[in-house]
């Protein structure tokens, strides 16, 4: 249950947990992962199909990715007054339509088209969705809220990408892409009917008389947790940067270094999915009130698993038990970065920090894609996860600095 105090009086009003609204969210964000993500499991498939290299097809994540670092803050900010439920509702219409396109695209060129576009409404989605479940509960119950809605993306990776990797070795590699976009249409739907609705202005309109707020504006115009917000965005893009450096053209190295017939890559992907799932519900169970300590032991898992696929790749068994270890970590680390920012981040500043935080986790997706692309082309498929270890031990760096900056945040 989930209890409010109101104004005045002093009877607490008590709601129940909003579990339908947050489950509404969920799905929609299953929904944008996976349109987002479909070529990671595809690359040979529609290299040889739009007559491109894998590097230059892996270049798809980059595009999409590029697209809502660029557009994502100013996008946000244009929509600032129009209503969050009715946003959410024509972002998942758009990435619906541009799905559609995509997967009757013609060649290479209108397919850029339709993922910059795509990723264009991905990026309001994202700056949306987060501050969305944090306006429906109140603040204690965040972390519990955040979890629920960031675990559609766990479930696109558990369900979502697999699904479309089987599909299109089954049917080609349009048929996910219109799968996708038709799921998404009825994703619209039920946002419509189902989600309940959000005022994300109202904090603006309570409390203007307490001493934190007259505090807040002697101190001048800047939030005084935009720093640790900052340093956290700096964070999941270092982190993502190594990740999609390798993760984006993880097909063509279970199918090359591994030796992983290419029919089972859906299978082996749907492994990593539910080894995310755990993960999940890891970062849930025991990290929820300590995500510093949550984080540090994903990344060290993460680290160690990938220096194992490095050197054993040729070993089924060490490689593939790797390869889960690798799914595990990372299910913690998109599911505490998070419920870390939401509670880093004022209420007054919480959709602009969602916001910059898709900017900085697609930022770093696309700058891997293409820093992959780049490592496969130079160095080979070998290089790509000594370079991903690198980025985490940088990220492990910035991490231990983040519970200092907080606090100090917290202080003033």
């Amino acid at each position: 249950m989930t209890t409010f105090m109101p104004k005045t009086g002093s009877v607490p009003v008590v709601k129940p947990f909003p579990w339908g609204g947050l489950i509404v969210l969920a799905c929609a964000v299953f929904l944008s992962v996976t349109a987002e993500m479909i070529p990671t499991g595809l690359l040979p498939e529609m290299s040889t199909g739009l007559g491109v290299s894998e590097s230059q097809t892996g270049l798809l994540i980059s595009f999409f990715a590029f697209a809502v670092v660029l557009t994502s803050v100013p996008l946000t900010m244009l929509f600032r007054r129009v209503p969050r439920h009715l946003l959410l509702m024509l972002v998942l219409v758009a990435i619906a339509l541009t799905s559609v396109i995509g997967g009757l695209a013609p060649n290479f060129g209108v397919l850029v088209g339709a993922r910059i576009v795509g990723g264009m409404a991905h990026g309001v989605f994202w700056g949306v969705v987060g501050a969305y479940s944090a306006h429906l509960v109140p603040k204690e119950q965040i972390g519990r809220a955040v979890a629920i809605t960031t675990g559609g993306g766990t479930l696109a990776f558990v369900l979502g990408v697999p699904l479309a990797t089987t599909v299109g070795h089954a049917l080609g590699w349009r048929a996910p892409f219109l799968g996708i976009g038709m799921l998404a249409l009825l994703g619209a739907v039920l946002i419509w009917f189902l989600l309940p609705r959000v005022d994300h202005r109202a904090h603006l309109e309570v409390n203007t008389d307490t001493a934190a707020i007259r505090a807040a504006r002697r101190r001048g115009p800047l939030d005084p947790t935009i720093p640790v917000v900052a340093l956290i965005c700096i964070l999941v893009a270092v982190i993502m940067i190594g990740n999609y450096a390798f993760y984006t053209y993880i097909a063509p190295f279970m199918i090359g270094e591994m030796g992983v017939p290419e029919g089972q890559v859906g299978l082996l992907l749907l492994v990593y999915g539910l080894a995310g799932a755990i993960g999940v519900g890891t970062a849930g169970i025991l990290f929820g009130r300590r995500p510093s300590t949550g984080l540090l032991i994903a990344l060290g898992a993460t680290g160690l698993a990938v220096v194992t696929l490095a050197v054993f790749a040729a070993n089924p068994v060490l490689a593939i038990g790797a390869f889960f270890v690798w799914g595990v970590a990372f299910g913690v680390i998109p599911t505490l970065l998070p419920t870390q920012l939401m509670h880093a981040a004022s209420p007054a500043i919480r959709d602009s920090a969602s916001a910059f935080y898709s900017t900085a986790f697609n930022a770093g997706i696309g700058l891997g894609a293409l820093v992959g692309g780049f490592f496969l082309d130079s160095f080979g498929l070998t290089s790509l996860p000594w370079f991903y270890l690198g980025a985490l031990v940088i990220g492990a760096a910035l991490l231990i600095a983040t519970p200092a900056l907080t606090r100090r945040a917290q202080r003033l």
